[in-house]
């Protein structure tokens, strides 16, 4: 940036820019998004970011005074819209919606507090502050966005405006969130055993599912500003790269004598260089080895974790000794996310089934003819000591007491598929009972080597379409053997998809489906 430092055509350009971007702020102190006339809370909350460091930096410039000025009174107009307690598009009673946007608001409005103080919009801010804290969380431990989990949002964007906040300010006032938060991330993953990264909960994920997160990122990423929080919470240290390893990425680019390849128009995010100065604490290796191993899946053998949300949202973990399986059951947040079973992992041999989320065709369901699935509608849950109808009724407060076999019944909100499964040490049982005839739906997870075979001895050939009339599959990695086992002979199919898994495409996702008629008993065991 030598040449162009001090430029006047590129500090007229950039007088012109800021010019027109504060026309654009309403009497109020609100900016619009999408129409002129909108007062939205996300375009006021990231304006209060940017501007605020603007300010910063053409205050350390000493250029634009006039504009300077003009700054600073539109950050205080914007912060007097933004932190009023009774603006309920951004304070709505009991829940704060789309966490990441009030946390941005907060952040900005630190940034300009700490460049201009004000006592009464600092206290303001305080009040604020507090109740981000009381009402964006869940119960269950996510920041709702908008009124569900999404582990996206929350790892690559919130979490940097929290940092940002504690830094504006000196103190972490928002960390026993973060710790709330990092205690919930780690039900919502988990590691393959090779060391390619991790497989997350991408179907109960209410905005932007992150299907898996690679050990090791290309530089820089957004998320990258929340690892200053692995010094004081060792849970989250799974989701950055180790420091070795981001060290020895950049070694290599700089000691390249490649030309650099242009980014394309739009593959820019601004908040990567917005963040920069905010610093990074990534992991030692050694220390990111250490949380993969206190992860839940990896560490315990045998739980079962029901984390509740007061909006009828039920997020189901259950690990035994041959699995681990994350589900979700209740009311949709939205229409994104699919209800029920969402994935299957073993310890030794990584993941073997992960249903995606808004797809009918990418979830684990049971499929009727018009292609619905009983993972797009509500499912109402009965939890059971034991067999469904034969165990035990567990209420939902309770089901973490159950250690040994999980027994769960749903059915769809209007009644078309009844389904229940019972967990045992060995695997699951899954039945369904529908209105009319359907297909088990399975996305299997599948690696090039695995060995895949109908129960008639014929292979399935991984990236390759596949039918057998069958009584089942076999899906042998290492030497670990997941058996489905469907019962009776049935027209079943396997198809891959285009989705495969982490930077070097090393899993691919195939989807399949098993003709089940009006009702089916399908057992997935290891060995």
């Amino acid at each position: 940036m030598e040449p162009v430092r001090g430029d006047p055509a590129l500090l007229a350009r950039l007088d012109a820019a800021i010019g027109y971007y504060l026309r654009l702020q309403h009497d109020d102190g609100s900016w619009p998004e999408y129409s002129v006339g909108e007062r939205s809370r996300a375009a006021t909350a990231f304006a209060l970011g940017y501007l605020s460091k603007t300010l910063e930096r053409l205050r350390a410039a000493e250029a634009l005074p006039q504009r300077r000025a003009e700054v600073t009174g539109a950050l205080r107009l914007a912060m007097a819209w933004f932190l009023d307690p009774g603006n309920a598009d951004i304070w709505q009673d009991s829940m704060v919606e789309f966490a990441n946007q009030p946390a941005a608001g907060l952040a900005g409005s630190a940034k300009a507090l700490a460049l201009d103080p004000d006592e009464s919009l600092r206290r303001l801010l305080d009040d604020r502050i507090g109740y981000f804290a009381e009402y964006a969380q869940s119960p269950a431990g996510f920041l709702y966005e908008p009124r569900g989990m999404d582990i996206a949002y929350n790892l690559n964007v919130t979490l940097t405006e929290i940092h940002e906040i504690h830094t504006e300010l000196g103190s972490p006032v928002l960390l026993p969130l973060v710790r709330r938060l990092a205690d919930w991330f780690g039900y919502t993953v988990v590691p393959e055993p090779d060391g390619a990264g991790l497989v997350s909960f991408a179907s109960g994920a209410a905005r932007t599912p992150m299907y898996f997160l690679d050990a090791v990122t290309p530089d820089r990423q957004q998320r990258d500003l929340g690892s200053v929080f692995c010094r004081s919470v060792p849970g989250l240290r799974v989701f950055y790269p180790a420091r070795e390893d981001r060290a020895a990425q950049r070694a290599a680019w700089a000691a390249a004598s490649e030309p650099i390849a242009p980014l394309a128009p739009g593959d820019t995010n601004p908040r990567i260089p917005a963040n920069i100065p905010y610093g990074e604490g990534y992991p030692t290796r050694s220390q990111r080895a250490a949380a993969l191993a206190g992860l839940p899946a990896v560490r315990h053998e045998r739980f079962t974790e029901l984390r509740a949300d007061p909006q009828d949202q039920h997020y189901l973990f259950v690990r035994r000794p041959s699995y681990y399986l994350q589900a979700f059951f209740g009311t949709r947040p939205n229409q994104v996310v699919r209800a029920g079973l969402g994935l299957l992992w073993h310890p030794a041999a990584g993941t073997f089934v992960h249903g995606g989320q808004s797809s009918n065709t990418e979830c684990w369901a049971t499929v009727l003819p018009n292609g619905g699935t009983d993972a797009a509608s509500n499912l109402t849950p009965s939890y059971f000591d034991g067999p469904a109808g034969t165990g035990t009724a567990v209420p939902a407060d309770e089901v973490r007491t159950v250690r040994r076999d999980l027994g769960l019944r749903w059915t769809t909100a209007g009644g078309n598929v009844t389904g229940a499964v019972l967990f045992t040490d060995a695997g699951l049982v899954r039945e369904a009972t529908t209105t009319m005839d359907g297909l088990e739906q399975v996305p299997l997870v599948l690696r090039p080597h695995d060995d895949v075979r109908w129960s008639t001895g014929g292979a399935a050939v991984y990236g390759e379409a596949a039918a057998a009339t069958a009584t089942g599959m076999t899906i042998t990695r290492g030497g670990v053997t997941l058996s489905i086992d469907w019962g009776g002979p049935a027209a079943a199919t396997v198809a891959p998809t285009t989705r495969t898994y982490f930077l070097d495409a090393s899993r691919r996702l195939h989807v399949l489906r098993v003709p089940i008629g009006r009702a089916g008993r399908i057992a997935y065991t290891f060995g």
